[in-house]
């Protein structure tokens, strides 16, 4: 026990989370493991498979597979993160998660989520300079200005989690440990803080505004450019070739997006709990298969993953 911040009285010290998980409807907890485990054994195996056929194949060393293989560590990460001890709180009547492990978890959720938005950017501009100015591609988009745009991006999203983490974890929680979602996510946390938490939720707003309506506004652009100099092709081969390229990202990014708004511009109220964790669900587990079937419409993938196929047949 040690004295509240207020000095009103003793507050209870929080050495570990229980997490709900979607523990209202448990007649649906059979089908939701089901479709948890489906999904991290695709997003797994996909994401890992296409990290090592981009590294593989020497073809395929150019900025725009750069970006994909580090889209696919991203996800990779991401849903490696959430879904296995979401799966154990399933499976075990215990759902606890210690002080410690719910914070790590929480700062490499919020690494991933923001280096996925800003990768997500990055490709959309990508795209737009393949697209609309094809002959400066191989100047503007050099080998060494990705890795240096990469390294910021992952470096911004590096501290902007490290203030998240910080903020939150310096919360008194003396009213409840019991956090109604199935992982550590923010806006779970700050509903059963008994803190002061309004520069807590002016900080998450403000970050939610810059990465979802800051990507929005790359994407509008980037696809404004692009679509006009896609109607001004002369073939239907390459009119179509674009439009499957560019309709691929855009679904990954409008789930993104969409759900990510649900869950951080939207009012808290009681009546959005069951909302937030099905958006949380589609941003942390649906997105990133999205993704890897974005990566595999591409059509120099499949080649390639033919070209391996074929490899193996040989040495067989």
């Amino acid at each position: 026990m040690v004295p509240g911040p207020d000095g009103s009285g003793p507050k209870q010290l929080v050495f570990e989370f229980i997490l709900q998980g979607f523990s209202d409807r448990p007649e649906l907890q059979a089908a939701i493991v089901g479709v948890f485990l489906l999904i991290y054994i695709i997003t797994f195996m996909g994401n890992l498979g296409m990290i090592l056929l981009i590294t593989a194949d020497s073809r395929l060393h150019n900025p725009m597979y750069f970006f994909l293989s580090q889209l696919s560590c991203i996800d990779f990460c991401h849903s490696s993160n959430i879904v296995p001890k979401a799966l154990e709180h399933f499976l075990c009547d215990r759902k606890a998660i210690s002080f410690t492990k719910c914070f790590v978890q929480m700062y490499i959720f919020i690494v991933c989520s923001s280096s996925e938005c800003f990768f997500l950017s990055l490709m959309a501009y990508d795209r737009y300079v393949a697209i609309c100015t094809p002959l400066l591609y191989t100047v503007v988009m050099s080998f060494k200005r990705c890795l240096m745009l990469a390294a910021v991006m992952y470096t911004a999203a590096f501290l902007n989690s490290m203030l998240h983490t910080t903020w939150t974890s310096s919360l008194s929680f003396c009213h409840s440990n019991v956090i109604d979602h199935f992982f550590c996510e923010i806006p779970s946390l700050l509903k059963i803080s008994c803190s002061n938490i309004h520069k807590n939720e002016v900080l998450l707003y403000s970050s939610a505004v810059v990465h979802i309506r800051g990507l929005n506004l790359i994407i509008i652009g980037s696809y404004a450019y692009i679509l006009s100099t896609i109607l001004r092709m002369r073939s239907a081969e390459s009119k179509q070739k674009a439009f499957s390229t560019c309709a691929s990202h855009l679904t990954a990014v409008s789930v993104f997006c969409g759900t990510g708004a649900c869950t951080y511009l939207q009012s808290r109220t009681e009546n959005s709990r069951e909302q937030d964790k099905m958006a949380s669900m589609f941003y942390t587990m649906v997105t990133p298969m999205l993704n890897l079937i974005y990566s595999l419409r591409n059509k120099e993938v499949k080649v390639a993953m033919r070209r391996v196929m074929g490899r193996k047949k040989v040495v067989k």
